[in-house]
């Protein structure tokens, strides 16, 4: 080996030597600066409906709170799984962030509509959690039917014939109306949307019978006579809609149900990057508008639910889910 060659191994050796430092510098440096650019605000649901409507705000919050820009995107699509597999496969970086929703992480693992391609619990970090809330059962004005009561008289009269929307098969929407005829003993047929602003139009012209969703998309359709308000399905009253009766008032203990959000980024995220976005989140969250914003639109916030609280919460609500699925029978339909 000649002197020159022997002196271009030995850099090429030291060179291998020191890359693995280099690269941890330089992730040490990137997690420390960030953020240093935009975040892309990934919403796994369309336009318009809850999920994206409660994001947006707190994204512009959360730009404000960062000093970058927090750009919302929408990849909607099967129930939400799409976009939830999009940050799932995104680089562990805390450029792209989940806005998460209970539907694609805790519901759909226990339906089997559609193959997942992540794992609620190892493909993410599940950074806080955001709000939790009860559905609200509504009907169109023109409905034959006013009471909890009477629309269950009805659509028993009429199997079948009662339709109901939802954003999509296996979100807490869909899950909401499957756990209802079951505890009811009826039987309505589900129509799947890509968006909420889609299933609204719908609900408004008269082409959904009834629809299970929340206050922040149903509120300027009840305010305008547009809907009327058959229930809710909490078990206690929505403070925001007092005389709204709940399914365990009407004596269906089995439709109790909640939907929930949270924030999670890819699983691999460096933990300064998640600490300071948790932080950030926590500040956001107790923001006075977006708290009385929640509260105007019954929502209930989950914000003191931080990484070490968001995965036994999700394993808890997945092992519920699962037990609600199969005690009301409720397949991959």
């Amino acid at each position: 080996m000649t002197r020159a060659l022997a002196r271009s191994f030995l850099c090429l050796v030291v060179a291998m030597a020191l890359a693995p430092h280099a690269s941890a510098a330089r992730a040490q440096t990137a997690a420390e600066s960030w953020p240093s650019r935009a975040i892309t605000w990934v919403v796994p649901f369309g336009a318009g409906g809850v999920t994206d409507l409660v994001s947006r705000k707190i994204a512009d919050l959360l730009r404000t709170r960062l000093g970058q820009p927090v750009v919302v995107e929408n990849r909607p699509g099967a129930g939400g799984t799409i976009g939830t597999e999009f940050v799932a496969r995104a680089q562990a970086d805390g450029y792209t962030v989940l806005y998460a929703s209970g539907g694609p992480m805790t519901i759909q693992p226990n339906l089997g509509l559609t193959k997942l391609n992540y794992d609620p619990l190892l493909s993410y970090v599940h950074i806080r959690g955001v709000s939790s809330s009860n559905q609200i059962l509504v009907a169109t004005a023109a409905a034959p039917y006013n009471t909890l009561a009477e629309f269950v008289t009805y659509a028993k009269a009429n199997p079948g014939k009662v339709n109901f929307g939802s954003p999509g098969p296996g979100t807490a929407q869909h899950l909401a109306g499957e756990m209802f005829q079951a505890a009811a003993d009826i039987k309505l047929t589900h129509v799947p949307y890509k968006s909420g602003a889609n299933q609204m139009t719908d609900m408004m012209s008269g082409v959904l019978d009834v629809s299970f969703d929340y206050l922040t998309v149903l509120r300027p359709l009840i305010d305008t006579g547009k809907v009327k308000v058959l229930g809710t399905t909490g078990a206690a009253r929505m403070a925001a809609l007092p005389d709204a009766p709940t399914v365990l008032e009407a004596g269906y203990p089995d439709a109790v149900n909640a939907g929930s959000t949270w924030v999670s980024v890819p699983a691999g995220t460096d933990p300064k990057i998640v600490s300071k976005l948790s932080e950030a989140m926590a500040a956001v969250l107790a923001d006075p508008g977006i708290a009385a914003d929640l509260t105007t639109n019954g929502q209930v916030s989950i914000a003191d639910k931080g990484q070490a609280e968001m995965v036994p919460f999700i394993v808890d609500e997945t092992a519920r889910y699962k037990r609600v699925i199969e005690s009301a029978g409720i397949g991959a339909h």
